[in-house]
């Protein structure tokens, strides 16, 4: 079995896995790292992703051994200390999220738009998050959100 070593919210972590080991797995299962959710099973919720590297991705579709070497940040690697995330101190401020189960996907989605376009229009949040789904609202405080979190961020994390 093969073993994978990545950075995992600025902590070198290691692990032998299976080479079908899903990345979502590997945090779940083998770095306790819970924030990170899975929903579906089938790449449509977006409750599971992480950035790898940098960029948003669904950990329910990227094998643990393809983040060999990466840079991998999770929702618990966002915040600083006990200070939120300009992004998660907005989702707080404008009730962007209900039973918080979709949350750290669509926090992490929102932060990796938010590095690329310091201010979207609705539209563009709301297609940026098409991949995220919430089964509790209408995405109107979350779009709210994740524009005042841009905002925020000033175009960087």
């Amino acid at each position: 079995m093969p073993t994978v070593t990545m950075t995992v919210n600025g902590m070198q972590r290691s692990g032998t896995v299976e080479s079908r080991t899903l990345l979502v797995e590997f945090l779940r299962e083998h770095l306790g790292l819970t924030g990170t959710h899975v929903g579906c099973d089938t790449s449509q919720c977006g409750a599971c992703v992480v950035h790898v590297s940098g960029t948003s991705v669904k950990s329910c579709t990227c094998l643990a051994v393809q983040a060999d070497g990466a840079d991998v940040t999770t929702i618990e690697g966002l915040a600083n200390g006990t200070d939120l995330h300009p992004m998660q101190e907005a989702f707080r401020e404008h009730h962007g999220l209900q039973c918080g189960f979709c949350t750290p996907g669509m926090v992490l989605s929102a932060v990796d738009l938010a590095n690329r376009n310091s201010n979207p229009s609705e539209h563009e949040v709301r297609e940026w998050l098409e991949g995220n789904l919430c089964r509790c609202t209408g995405y109107h405080n979350i779009v709210k959100a994740v524009q005042a979190g841009a905002q925020a961020m000033g175009g960087g994390s």
